[in-house]
């Protein structure tokens, strides 16, 4: 059991009281053994045990059924775990490099090379920053087209020295103001498309947590693509399909949008427009950022070491069959 979360998920709320017994016990207990002699006069031990005991049956009974609309819930949960956090936890000797050459440096996409394991490469994700005035600077990963054009050019050169590419991917979607679309948002978008699906090295791509719309495609071409347990992938978020559909957003429109949009994990998987599945802790990514962040890594190692045995030929035949599969329909 993890006490990180001062944010409360409405439909863990039952689970969030019972941490809290389960803390203010610890801290009777504590107390109860630290009096003269080592021994209080109650041991509460037997009962936080079977506390966290319930607790476990409790957060694995909720995580084993949970519905789209509570997915997308966990995957925007503040303290999951974003693409600074991986780039920290297992890219080694992780140099950044900023600015598109056009117009500035957008802080909601981050690139860089690094290393992973033994393997050199390129690591691009959406940052929405941690704390108010991060996710500002960052504007809450929603991407301009200099984020997009960054991205490409860093992607360019990782080319030029034949390095492959990560990209993880976590974003609301791209960002739709006026300045970005007179600084051709759609056609930064679109380019990185077509170009990503050109570059003559290998691309892995991850959905680490949000993956709204052309924003996260802008950087989610690949040969291999996988998504977190708990994170969603879709054409639009369930707020903007449900003023689509039923012409308001509320938590019941919500609910219907997400589940028509089939946007969870386990439906793209299903659908063949992602190849794997990455398990989270139980609980979500911000209950574990070590195992979170371990099981990313492994999923990397595995991906880079397959897809760098292919020559360049067979490598971008297999990418192309592959966009021209992605995805299935039932008539």
């Amino acid at each position: 059991m993890s006490s990180v979360n001062m944010y409360e998920l409405d439909f863990e709320r039952p689970l969030m009281q019972l941490e809290r017994q389960i803390s203010e016990l610890e801290v009777q207990n504590q107390q109860e053994q630290s009096v003269v002699g080592g021994e209080g006069d109650v041991d509460l031990g037997a009962e936080i045990g079977e506390l966290r005991a319930s607790h476990e049956m409790m957060l694995e009974k909720i995580y084993a059924n949970l519905s789209p609309v509570n997915t997308v819930k966990v995957a925007r949960h503040p303290n999951r775990p974003q693409a600074m956090d991986y780039i920290k936890a297992f890219v080694k000797d992780f140099c950044e490099l900023h600015g598109d050459r056009h117009y500035g440096d957008d802080r909601a996409i981050v690139c860089g090379f690094g290393r992973i394991g033994k393997t050199k490469c390129v690591v691009i994700g959406h940052n929405k920053g941690k704390d108010t005035a991060e996710k500002i600077k960052c504007n809450f990963g929603c991407a301009h087209p200099e984020g997009y054009r960054k991205a490409l050019r860093v992607m360019k050169l990782g080319e030029k020295y034949g390095l492959p590419i990560v990209t993880l991917i976590d974003t609301p979607g791209a960002y739709p103001g006026i300045g970005a679309e007179e600084r051709g948002q759609a056609e930064a978008i679109a380019v990185n498309l077509r170009e990503m699906s050109r570059l003559k090295v290998p691309i892995v791509s991850v959905v680490i947590g949000e993956g709204g719309s052309g924003g996260a495609l802008g950087i989610g071409v690949g040969d291999r693509i996988a998504m977190m347990e708990y994170s969603w992938w879709s054409v639009i978020s369930p707020e903007g399909c449900a003023s689509i559909l039923w012409k308001t957003s509320n938590p019941e429109t919500n609910a219907q949008a997400a589940e028509v949009l089939h946007l969870t994990a386990k439906d793209n998987l299903e659908l063949g427009v992602v190849d794997d599945l990455i398990k989270e802790p139980m609980g979500g990514a911000h209950r574990d950022l070590n195992r979170a962040t371990a099981n990313v890594e492994k999923y990397l190692l595995g991906a880079l070491r397959d897809l760098n045995r292919f020559k360049t030929n067979n490598l971008l035949n297999k990418r192309y069959k592959r966009l021209r599969s992605m995805g299935r329909t039932t008539g």
